[in-house]
């Protein structure tokens, strides 16, 4: 296995982790350490993508596991703030059927005759940029208020949160519509 694919695993690796720490109260500073290990899968996000490209390390293993990777953290941080009641349902709600509606989409692009691989798009990875910085933010918060107790009070953190994941909904929203325009023949019912 190749660095690239072992850090995508190490990604995989980590949410359980991260998942633990987010919903076990018992634990000190356990904010702090989902930061972190949020902080590390994001690396690894970014660092396996450009390793595999400049060294040509490109494999079929990578290109399912580097996307599914991403959804399993982001689903799980989205999950893990419903239960601490950081963002609402809904919004997770038109994340993930984004989520579920692209990669349809790209199933059936990559099974058609013309085996089409549909690449991230500008909206695609805005969408993706906010949301990773946006559950940063959110986690760095928590860090600083549940942890450390260094802000609180009269800090409108609810409505920190709230404008971060309503901001990522709305490109999520935006890069799914742009989406399903440019592949609207892979959805074509009379096909």
């Amino acid at each position: 296995m190749n660095l690239p694919n072992k850090l995508t695993l190490f990604r995989v690796i980590i949410v359980p982790f991260f998942v633990f720490f987010m919903c076990f109260s018992a634990i000190p500073y356990r904010f702090l350490y989902a930061t972190i290990l949020f902080g590390l899968a994001s690396l690894t996000d970014m660092l396996d993508g450009k390793i595999a490209r400049k060294y040509n390390l490109i494999t079929d293993f990578g290109k399912f596991l580097d996307p599914l990777a991403d959804k399993v953290l982001v689903a799980a941080a989205l999950v893990c703030f419903i239960e601490l009641k950081w963002t609402s349902a809904w919004v997770v709600f038109v994340i993930l059927t984004r989520e579920f509606l692209v990669s349809g989409i790209r199933l059936v692009a990559a099974s058609s005759p013309k085996k089409a691989v549909i690449p991230a798009n500008i909206w695609g990875k805005l969408k993706t940029a906010v949301t990773m910085v946006s559950m940063a933010v959110i986690l760095v918060l928590a860090v600083l208020c549940e942890d450390f107790g260094i802000i609180g009070g009269d800090f409108p953190i609810q409505i920190i949160r709230d404008v971060l994941m309503y901001l990522t909904a709305l490109l999520t929203v935006i890069s799914g519509v742009i989406y399903v325009y440019d592949y609207r023949e892979f959805i074509d019912p009379k096909k």
